[in-house]
Formats: C-alpha cells, structure tokens, sequence
C-alpha cells in the first residue's frame, strides 16, 4: 500500500455548519494541534462570502498566521467557489486549491447558484488559472454517490464530469459523498472507475458519516486504491445546503482504524483526541467521533 495521505478538513467542512462562530485564536490553537499530529494536509478555510458564511471570515488571516510555515508539512489547502475567492486566495498565498462540481443539479444550484454543466465550465478555467498562478489543484465531483433531492446520481454523469477534468489536464479528483448515502460496494466501484480513465489520475475521497457508513466506506474507497482520506475532527461537518446534514467521517476514528490495519503511521491519534475534546468544550455539547470518547484499543488487543 502506498503512503496514505490523510487531509484534515474540520476547521472548514467541520464549522461551516456551526451557529457558533469560532474566535481566530481558538482556530490558531487547534491548527497549532492538528500539526503536531503529522496529518500531511490541514484545509484551513473557504474564501467565500464573509457574511453569507460568517465561520469563514478569517480564512485569510488563518493563511496568514501559516505563511511562515511556507514549504513545510503540513501541506494548507483552502475551497474556493468561484473567481472572487480564486482571486481572494491567489493573495493570501494559497498554494494547493480545492474546487469542485456537484454532480447533481439541484444541488449544485443550491450551493452556488449554477447549474452543473455551467459550474463545470466555470471550475476547470478556475483550475488552470490557478495552475497557471504555480498552485496545485485538486477538483471534485460533489453529491457522486446521490443527492438529498434528486436520489440516485447515475455513475455516468459523474464519470463525465470526471472525463471533463482529465480532458483539461486535471488528474488530482476528489469524489464527495456529500449526501452520505454511498455504500461502500458503490464506493470501490465507482472509484475504479475514474481511477481506470487515465493512469495519471491521483484520487482523493470525501466521505460523510449521516447515516452510519462513513469508515465501511473509506474501507471501500482503500480496497479501489483510493490514498488519499479527507476527513474533520470529532466527525464535525456537513454541507449546509443538501436536505440532510451530517458530519464527516472522524478524523481520529479513521486514523485509529487505520493503525489497527497497519497504515497511516506516521499521523499520532493523541494530538486529534486532544482537538476533537476541546472542540466539544468549545461548542458545547457532545460530537460525533467515539475514539475521544472510547480512547483507543490496547496494544496487542486482537478481540
């Protein structure tokens, strides 16, 4: 198995759902955290609307306060949903993009206001441009496992969405079960299935845990050859505009599960726990992940 590369993504996807608006400091502290762990990537932000998404405000100072960590790991990844922020995140330094599609209409209007085909346009001349700008991109297809309004997406419309990328010479492509109705027989599938369009395609897996499947599923995504796992501290997350949000797969449950099958060592479970607690205590209340709660399985525990 080849390194397993594990892209943090709760201080974006994790709060961009949260009522409460988390100070900068208690951001910086976290990043602070999360760093210690050995995760390879950290998505810091999403340069979008400040008023419209207030948890996403300081995404450009979070940059900020990293730029002199500059070439080091972590890698910081920041989303972006249109020129506006491309432009937006281009200043603040950002060297690795995250910008996506949904494979579902209905979504996709909803979450920013275009349709799929006209999204799909916008996002690969985004792509290159921030190509062009020496930044490294990678490009999803949301909702490509089924939708919270439209139910089943056919796996043709995302493989074409994916054939698009590749045509224009992205090959880093994420698929996002951003609904959470992915199985994980559907998951090995359907990644195989990007994964054989061309063998320069490196694929990236966001998967979200609404009803339950979220680890079966990275299990799914891993038996396809899938390396690279998106996922958010104490299982914090969802996206605000499908019909039901639920949370990410837990970022110490899948590097804890990980261990148990021998991969991923080089990320520590303590530093997460230890975020994943404090963000229980921030937002006040009890979150999803359970190894906070359970802490992990002895060493040498086999039943």
């Amino acid at each position: 198995m080849s390194h397993i590369t594990i892209h943090e993504v709760g201080l974006r996807d994790g709060l961009q759902v949260e009522r409460a608006v988390v100070p900068t400091e208690q951001k910086i502290r976290w990043i602070e955290r999360l760093c210690d762990s050995g995760v390879d990537m950290i998505q810091l932000g999403s340069f979008v609307h400040r008023e419209k998404v207030p948890q996403m405000a300081d995404t450009d100072a979070l940059f900020e306060h990293v730029r002199a960590r500059d070439g080091a790991r972590p890698i910081f990844s920041g989303l972006v949903l249109n020129e506006k922020g491309l432009e937006r995140g281009l200043g603040c330094g950002v060297r690795f993009f995250c910008m996506g599609v949904s494979a579902s209409d209905t979504h996709s209007r909803k979450n920013t206001g275009m349709g799929t085909a006209e999204a799909t346009g916008r996002i690969i001349a985004m792509a290159r441009a921030a190509g062009l700008a020496g930044a490294a991109v990678q490009v999803s297809v949301q909702s490509a496992f089924g939708c919270g309004f439209e139910g089943l997406v056919p796996e043709d419309r995302v493989l074409g969405i994916a054939r698009q990328f590749v045509e224009a010479g992205l090959t880093t492509i994420s698929l996002a079960d951003t609904a959470g109705h992915a199985t994980p027989d559907q998951v090995e599938r359907l990644f195989t299935a990007v994964r054989a369009l061309d063998p320069r395609i490196e694929c990236a897996c966001h998967l979200h845990d609404t009803y339950g499947f979220g680890l079966a599923n990275c299990y799914g995504a891993l038996r396809a050859g899938v390396t690279c796992f998106e996922a958010a501290f104490a299982g914090l997350g969802g996206c605000p505009f499908t019909a039901v949000a639920g949370g990410n797969v837990c970022t110490e449950d899948l590097v804890h599960m990980f261990h148990r099958m021998g991969l991923a060592a080089h990320v520590k479970v303590d530093p997460l726990v230890d975020v994943a607690k404090n963000a229980a205590e921030v937002l006040g209340r009890e979150l999803p992940g359970r190894t906070m709660k359970t802490g992990l399985i002895p060493q040498g525990a086999t039943c």
